[in-house]
């Protein structure tokens, strides 16, 4: 135990950083056509170096907006209920069973499209206006990440979601 506490580098962080216990899964996918506008749940979708076709997203480091399934019941503790509905959360791909955290500046196998994880997705006012007082701070810290496109390509509820660098 003691040489994977860093004793004598068995373990190089690197490689720490690199491993992964399970492939993640695709488990729910949302467009909004506009700022504002009402999700629209699909069961597939085709990434596009601007986003999910349909969407108002933008090339670029926020083209794709993703969450944790598992954070939904995180959120909705810290709101005092049950795991929040995630149309309200406006992102457009919710992953189950893999560390988002973890993937930060990794690339990422989505379906057929990789994508790029870059930045926190922090919350913003709106979800004061969604969740009532509070809603920021039980946001903060599990609101997801926003994610570049590498390689374009159809997702579909059930797609793989794994690491590929």
């Amino acid at each position: 135990m003691q040489a994977a506490l860093g004793g004598n580098d068995m373990y190089a962080l690197k490689d720490l950083i690199a491993g992964y216990a399970q492939e993640g899964c695709v488990t729910w996918l949302g467009l909004r056509g506009e700022r504002r506008g009402e999700m629209s749940v699909v069961d597939e979708a085709l990434i596009t170096e601007a986003g999910l076709e349909g969407d108002h997203g933008r090339a670029g480091k926020r083209a794709v907006t993703l969450i944790q399934a598992e954070h939904l019941q995180v959120i909705g503790a810290m709101l005092g209920q049950g795991a929040i509905d995630v149309a309200l959360m406006r992102r457009n791909i919710v992953v189950s069973g893999l560390n988002l955290n973890a993937l930060k500046a990794r690339r990422v196998a989505v379906g057929a499209a990789v994508l790029e994880v870059t930045t926190i997705c922090a919350p913003c006012s709106r979800m004061e206006e969604t969740f009532g007082t509070g809603g920021y701070s039980a946001v903060r810290g599990h609101g997801g990440w926003c994610a570049r496109v590498i390689v374009p390509g159809w997702v579909h509820v059930g797609s793989s979601v794994y690491p590929v660098d």
